[in-house]
């Protein structure tokens, strides 16, 4: 079987549509964050695995906002793709709007960072294709990746402040 080198976000792109039901609401009618952070996870899960063509595991969550309640009765359109493959982790942007289907209006509600590590048949990481950017919002979240990684990283303790090059330049003055 011939290997992948790279692949487009567009390829890992997922579109998930769920139902706001009573047991999805919490005493104000609104969807729970908790509902929705599952969601959230089996859709960019979803993602990480069109890209990688193996099962993964969320390693972290960051950058998750909560702009716009969703309300029961609401339609939630969840759209997650990769942004960036590193060696064996790969980082998948999700994107959540409310849609009030009666009302006829969308709005975004949600967005988050997933991270997740490719693994083999053993469980162990595995190598994964890279990322080829082919919009500029695709070329955007493709360099910030890097940023964001780097601060993940930094807060977990796992890299050094003088290795994260790119992050420092970012509050280099001229």
């Amino acid at each position: 079987m011939e290997t992948v080198d790279f692949k487009t976000p567009s390829q890992s792109l997922v579109i998930m549509n769920e139902l706001v039901l009573p047991n999805d609401t919490n005493y104000f009618g609104n969807l729970m964050g908790g509902r929705l952070m599952y969601w959230m996870d089996v859709a960019s899960g979803i993602a990480s695995g069109k890209h990688t063509n193996l099962p993964g595991m969320t390693v972290s969550v960051d950058n998750l906002s909560f702009k716009y309640p969703i309300k029961l009765g609401n339609n939630v359109h969840l759209e997650a793709k990769a942004t960036r493959a590193f060696n064996t982790s790969l980082e998948i942007h999700i994107k959540v709007w409310g849609e009030d289907l009666l009302q006829q209006t969308k709005y975004l509600s949600n967005e988050a960072y997933f991270t997740f590590v490719a693994l083999d048949e053993h469980r162990r990481p595995k190598k994964i294709p890279a990322i080829q950017p082919e919009t500029d919002e695709e070329i955007e979240q493709y360099n910030g990746a890097l940023r964001r990684r780097q601060l993940r990283l930094l807060q977990a303790g796992k890299l050094n402040i003088e290795d994260a090059k790119e992050l420092l330049e970012l509050f280099k003055t001229k």
